[in-house]
């Protein structure tokens, strides 16, 4: 939820984890074994508060940095985008679907912050999208690790790569649709 998630890969690290946690984990891990429940029970609320943390700091301190002249992350556009993403989509939908995202999923937590949402409302729809998203990735971890006792270690590499191609394609569809927008109204 803090801005140095952009540099992990979310969803890798909890399909890994959810791997960790499966019957395949020992011989995958050279032993190492993650408690189901502890990670069921302790990924949803890591995100949680991380989430919460990064909508404080944009509600305490992100307007001053937005209210200086442009910089290099901090711009008003970025500020005038976000309202209007989640007024497209609505707060409870943006908040939930930002999850499923790279990259969107850490920077739409300050920047509720930023634009004004409540706290309480926040907490709400990100504690939502939290469960939703670690419980998902992990599960599909845990449970193909069951299925594929003794051989997921040849199919891990492919299914990383199909979990990064499908956690970008929508950030990549977003980018079509506003390239084809801005030509359509040049």
């Amino acid at each position: 939820g803090l801005l140095i998630g952009l540099a992990f890969p979310g969803d890798s690290l909890l399909f890994i984890a959810g791997l960790a946690a499966s019957g395949s984990a020992s011989a995958l891990l050279n032993g190492v074994h993650l408690s189901p429940v502890g990670l069921f029970i302790g990924a949803p609320l890591a995100v949680i508060t991380g989430s919460q943390l990064g909508h404080f700091i944009g509600a305490k301190y992100g307007r001053k940095l937005f209210d200086r002249r442009d910089g290099r992350f901090f711009t008003q556009a970025r500020v005038t985008s976000t309202e209007k993403w989640l007024n497209k989509y609505g707060i409870g939908k943006a908040i939930v679907l930002a999850r499923f995202i790279p990259f969107i999923r850490t920077l739409i937590n300050p920047m509720c912050g930023v634009v004004g949402i409540s706290a309480r409302k926040f907490f709400i729809w990100n504690s939502i999208g939290a469960v939703i998203w670690t419980e998902a990735v992990i599960s599909l971890g845990f449970i193909l690790g069951e299925k594929l006792k003794g051989s997921v270690d040849k199919y891990l590499l492919p299914i990383i790569a199909i979990i990064v191609i499908a956690s970008l394609a929508p950030i990549a569809l977003e980018v079509i649709r506003e390239v084809r927008t801005k030509r359509h109204l040049s």
